[in-house]
């Protein structure tokens, strides 16, 4: 039985990894672009669990079986449509155990090679962890402004462009603040975060730096790496500001307008907003609050929220960074983008040149 080591994967172009694991354990926590063919549904799964806990693993083997063998020409014909000529066909469980073994079996008396990643899911991410610690760039570039001016539309603007860019809310899935998951579902895991960070650590390989939003060690349920951190206060600051108007425009775009027509939305701004109105000591400020999230007036809303909640919090946060800040004044995210383009050029772009011409 071919087998392949998680090191080794890493030199494969673009392998077709699938993780037959059940569902329940793919949603905790997956490789990036994995699919999921489950051997087992979860329910399976658990079963099978306890007859091994009660009966031992001869009679939890027995109802695997059962449980596995009508499943198979279905389970190897998703397996093949998710192949493509030339590509490498990688298995894997939670730990390299009796599921990849027997999937692997299968495929290879179908006539189609496999190879059985060694440790599963379980090495993988003991292996992402190791190396994400040594993978940053050597200068961080980092972003910073009050809500709303776009920090985030500057970070996918600059991406779009080929910058080095890690977006840590899209790793997340989660905006880093009350209101975070609006429209981006539970948010991610940390498991899915580091995954997904390693993933992009990956690409950014020989870049001299990395841009970066200012963001809370903490966002959603994920929490950054220390060395992450570290980079990140000792990094190049630039800071973007754009005016209240503007800010107020950009957030209604971003989390009202897709959103508003939802079932869902009002309550789940309703929730949010119960929580600020605890901080918020003001009555005046928190009558208007209330009465702005009743008549769905969610413009008068944002405007409140950042003047009275948001900005006092966010100015006492840059006094944690070291050195100086690079201010820029926009007119709107896009205009943010190319200034902050032009800055990064001016500071790397050049010192690439001198080190070049240093060299001939």
């Amino acid at each position: 039985m071919k087998e392949i080591t998680v090191e080794e994967l890493q030199t494969i172009k673009n392998p077709i990894i699938i993780d037959i694991r059940a569902p329940i354990e793919f949603k905790d926590g997956s490789i990036p672009e994995a699919i999921n063919i489950p051997l087992f549904t979860n329910d399976e799964r658990e079963e099978i669990g306890t007859i091994y806990k009660h009966e031992g693993q001869a009679a939890a083997k027995w109802r695997a079986m059962e449980l596995v063998s009508p499943k198979i020409p279905s389970l190897l014909k998703r397996i093949k449509t998710a192949m493509q000529n030339g590509e490498e066909l990688i298995i894997h469980c939670w730990r390299g155990g009796m599921r990849s073994k027997a999937v692997v079996t299968f495929l290879d008396f179908a006539g189609i090679h496999a190879m059985r990643l060694t440790g599963g899911y379980k090495a993988y991410r003991q292996y992402i962890l190791k190396q994400i610690p040594t993978m940053f760039p050597e200068k961080a570039v980092v972003l910073h402004g009050l809500t709303g001016v776009g920090k985030t539309e500057v970070l996918k603007k600059m991406k779009s462009l080929g910058y080095p860019v890690l977006d840590l809310e899209e790793m997340a899935a989660h905006r880093g603040s009350i209101f975070g998951t609006i429209g981006l579902g539970e948010g991610n895991n940390q498991k899915t975060f580091d995954s997904l960070l390693y993933k992009e650590l990956k690409e950014l390989q020989g870049s001299s730096y990395f841009v970066m939003e200012a963001e809370s060690k903490r966002i959603g349920k994920a929490v950054q790496p220390d060395e992450l951190m570290e980079k990140k206060m000792k990094g190049i600051n630039i800071y973007i500001h754009t005016s209240l108007e503007q800010r107020v425009i950009q957030l209604v775009n971003e989390y009202v307008l897709p959103y508003h027509n939802e079932p869902w939305y009002h309550e789940q701004i309703s929730i949010g907003i119960e929580k600020i109105l605890k901080r918020i000591k003001d009555h005046d400020i928190r009558m208007t609050l209330i009465q702005s999230l009743e008549h769905k007036d969610h413009q008068t809303m944002i405007g409140i929220l950042l003047e009275h909640y948001y900005d006092p919090r966010y100015d006492h946060a840059t006094l944690e960074y070291d050195g100086k800040f690079i201010d820029i004044y926009a007119d709107d995210a896009n205009q943010a983008s190319i200034k902050v383009m032009e800055e990064i050029d001016k500071l790397f772009v050049k010192k690439k040149e001198v080190i070049e011409g240093h060299i001939l």
